[in-house]
């Protein structure tokens, strides 16, 4: 929150920048450069944000002229996806997305978004004819695009963005960010401003490369992150489940019963305790351990007992039994840790080889 000094203010820090003076309630300094400044303080919701020069309210932002027409230049494959037109549109993402925006046809009814902005690199990123990765780039090849925006100009660049992402989501839409470690903390602090911080859902790990072997103090890098938000705590969920494999199966479920079906168990109590309610009174004359309640009423613990359901463990306490061939038809629930590795040449060249 900004704003300039008042005569109740009694506990506050100045922050100078050359071009003005502010002042703010319990801000921390979190990075200087010669000519910004990035501070983070209380927003008006009780949040923190993080506060620079330049930054602009909501109404800049959507009052920005953005006199752009869309042109056809080409169709390709499915035209229509679920009655809905499919849009392939080259051209400045800020103009649009505040474009879109006036479609009632689009506005407030996208599901998903998934992006993936520049990283704030100071680079240019080239991709020739037999490699993609910049890092074995020749300065002949044709520039893809420039990563030269930096501190709070890559933030509110970012920013203005989302803020618009968000009002074209649904109400039951989300969206996924991908972005590195190194700039990935602050654009955390951006998202949750946007999207309010009870919307946040995973910080997924993205592992990119093999390990690393530079020669440098510190460890190696070999993941991304990507920030997974929704708009609101309704959204739309759709399990995601990946194949089992018969080391996981051996992994997951090491034993196995009189009929040679594998199996493993899990506690039958939660943490929490429970002073009234059903789940926190004796069963099979048995109370749940201190500080926890039983996960299931009583009722549903007395019939996985008549199917042969519960194990009891060597301290005593029931066990449900989780059995593999229930689990596989559906696979296992998917992590937060996800192996997408960056191809060393274009898919299109590796198929010719």
């Amino acid at each position: 929150m900004l704003r300039k000094k008042t005569k109740r203010a009694k506990t506050r820090r100045r922050v100078i920048t050359k071009k003005s003076s502010w002042f703010y309630d319990t801000v921390s300094v979190i990075g200087k450069a010669k000519d910004s400044l990035l501070a983070w303080a209380p927003s008006k919701k009780g949040n923190i944000e993080i506060v620079y020069p330049g930054k602009k309210s909501e109404w800049e932002m959507l009052s920005k002229e953005h006199h752009i027409e869309l042109k056809e230049v080409n169709s390709y494959g499915q035209i229509h996806f679920h009655g809905k037109p499919n849009l392939l549109i080259e051209g400045e993402n800020f103009s649009v997305l505040r474009l879109l925006l006036d479609d009632k046809k689009i506005a407030g009814k996208v599901r998903e978004v998934y992006i993936d902005p520049p990283f704030s690199t100071r680079q240019e990123f080239r991709m020739g004819k037999t490699r993609t990765a910049t890092v074995s780039s020749r300065n002949g090849d044709p520039i893809a695009y420039e990563d030269k925006l930096t501190g709070p100009e890559f933030l509110e660049f970012l920013r203005e963005r989302l803020v618009l992402l968000r009002k074209l989501l649904a109400e039951d839409g989300s969206i996924y960010l991908h972005i590195d470690y190194k700039i990935g903390h602050y654009v955390k602090i951006i998202m949750d401003e946007v999207f309010g911080p009870e919307n946040f859902i995973n910080d997924i790990t993205r592992i990119k490369c093999n390990p690393k072997n530079f020669s440098r103090k510190g460890y190696g890098n070999v993941k991304d992150m990507i920030l997974f938000y929704s708009k609101s705590r309704n959204f739309l969920w759709n399990e995601p489940r990946v194949e089992m494999t018969e080391e996981d199966i051996k992994r997951l479920f090491p034993k196995v019963d009189d009929q040679g079906r594998r199996y493993t168990t899990t506690p039958l109590h939660a943490p929490g305790e429970t002073e009234n309610g059903d789940t926190g009174k004796k069963w099979n004359g048995l109370f749940p351990p201190p500080g926890r309640h039983w996960r299931v009423s009583r009722a549903e613990l007395t019939r996985l007992n008549k199917l042969n359901l519960i194990e009891w463990s060597k301290t005593g306490n029931p066990r449900k039994k989780v059995y593999a061939d229930e689990i596989l038809a559906k696979g296992k629930k998917l992590q937060d840790v996800w192996e997408l590795k960056d191809p060393p040449t274009p898919r299109t060249l590796q198929r010719k080889t």
